[in-house]
């Protein structure tokens, strides 16, 4: 079995618009062509298939297989390729609960398509990601519904004395599917090996992926916080793994923001450096879409090729850090709030969804306010020259720092940050956190985008004399010098 190294997903954060796109919003058969995409020219290992939020097409194997017969024919998915789903979470998102239930019973027609095309039994669908997992106890009824209520039912009969589901409807495979939690909120992120060893406890499985965001926690913790708990996570679930005999295979949702993960074409040698014990890396829209793609595919190949190594971290004084950096961290983000409310609208769309919930609205320590999800709350900052890598450093003593670099070189993403910060964007906010951000007490070399800064004071200028005629048309300016949205 190989588990992919890379794992193309629908996060929204290009600037771009792809070129097989008909309008600068993805939807619906554009989404089919994507995964051809990053199947064919870019030899992305895997798709995420995203059910949380949209519409989506429920017959995309069958699609792929049927469209795309000269690629499909000598290459199986669900062994060379594969395809994954993301389903709802049925706790936060009520609405969309039972397309969770929708989902699941997929999966056996999706079997049927594939068995049709290859004449053979290979699964193109075995494994779904679970996000805001909480506790193994929602992992657990992902598996045994589909288990028990999926499959279960094809030995039943339809009445007395008649014949059963399977022997009219045919037999309902794969028999089990694998059930992925994507753990997004810190306390969650620092317990994930609890949650993964009381998951695996009743189960014999050859190996277990878990998805660890980061996209989600930087804009609840900040980008350091989210940094060391990521590092924390990925050492217990190593440990884990010695201890229980299970293979386990971290994914790690990393964007290409600094903020977001820094995870870009022109960087995959540091990342794989500072990740070395992640197995599979996420390829976001950013990534895909804008750089050249010949530039794409031999990062793509990298990764695909770059072995993992083990990565454990010392834990000592990391707690006290998360916990002072992302205490100053929301600090800002609370005091900023209005502002970012004020920009996010302008942020172009580039897939056509529903807003996902994001766990930053049920925090009680903010007063239940919500913000944008990360990548329209990061495009907002950046478009003022206001990158949100910097909120949660200032607190922090020189000591920590020292600590802090010992396990995470969080200066080299800081230094790609700053390079869009411009001075203006302190006169945008409020005067006692302006105050807080001291850049040259950072003491990092950077080189200054000069026309990234002309544009964000321009984009500065037109929020203050509320002339907003071209506000988006200056954020997409903005956002191709950096070569991501958000």
């Amino acid at each position: 079995m190989r588990i992919p190294r890379t794992m193309s997903t629908q996060h929204p954060d290009n600037v771009t618009i792809p070129f097989f796109s008909e309008s600068a919003v993805l939807k619906g058969d554009e989404e089919i062509r994507e995964a051809y995409y990053v199947f064919s020219h870019l030899n992305c290992h895997e798709q995420m298939w995203d059910h949380e939020g949209k519409e989506v097409d429920n017959y995309v194997v069958k699609k792929l297989l049927s469209r795309y017969e000269h690629f499909f024919g000598d290459r199986y998915l669900g062994k060379d390729f594969f395809l994954t789903l993301r389903v709802p979470n049925p706790t936060y998102e009520r609405a969309e609960a039972k397309v969770l239930l929708e989902t699941l019973e997929s999966i056996p027609r999706s079997f049927d398509a594939a068995r049709q095309f290859y004449g053979k039994d290979i699964a193109p669908i075995f494994e779904v990601i679970f996000p805001m997992t909480t506790s193994h106890i929602e992992l657990n009824r992902i598996f045994y519904y589909y288990k028990n209520f999926v499959v279960g039912k094809q030995n039943k009969t339809f009445f007395h004395g008649d014949v059963t589901i399977s022997d009219w409807i045919g037999e309902f495979k794969p028999h089990e599917i694998n059930v992925i939690p994507l753990i997004e909120d810190l306390p969650y992120m620092l317990s994930c090996d609890r949650i993964v060893r009381s998951y695996l406890e009743d189960k014999y499985l050859d190996y277990q992926r878990v998805f660890l965001a980061k996209s989600d926690l930087s804009l609840n913790y900040g980008m350091i916080s989210s940094a060391l708990a990521l590092k924390i996570a990925l050492s217990r679930l190593e440990r884990l793994e010695e201890e229980i005999s299970v293979d386990i295979y971290p994914i790690v949702g990393f964007g290409s923001a600094p903020f977001r993960g820094n995870l870009r074409p022109d960087n995959v040698d540091a990342i794989l450096e500072e990740w070395g014990n992640v197995q599979t890396f996420t390829i976001q829209s950013a990534f895909k879409y804008d750089y050249f793609e010949s530039d794409v595919r031999s990062a793509v190949e990298i990764m695909n090729n770059y072995g993992r190594k083990s990565q454990i971290v010392e834990e000592e004084g990391l707690s006290s850090i998360i916990k002072k950096s992302s205490e100053e961290y929301r600090k800002f983000a609370i005091a900023l709030a209005p502002l970012i409310t004020e920009i996010s609208p302008y942020i172009p769309k580039r897939r056509e969804r529903k807003l996902h919930i994001g766990l930053f609205g049920y925090s009680r320590s903010l007063n239940g306010m919500k913000l944008p999800r990360a990548i329209p709350y990061c495009a907002s900052l950046y478009s003022i020259g206001l990158p949100p890598e910097i909120f949660g450093i200032f607190s922090l003593s020189d000591k920590e720092i020292e600590t802090l670099i010992e396990v995470y070189d969080f200066e080299r993403d800081l230094a790609d940050a700053l390079k869009y910060f411009n001075p203006d964007s302190l006169k945008m906010i409020p005067e006692k956190i302006a105050e807080q951000i001291k850049i040259n007490s950072l003491e990092i070399d950077v080189e200054f985008d000069e026309y990234h800064r002309e544009i964000t004071s321009e984009i500065i200028e037109g929020i203050r004399k509320r002339n907003k005629s071209a506000l988006e048309e200056k954020i997409v300016q903005a956002a191709h010098i950096r070569r991501f949205l958000g």
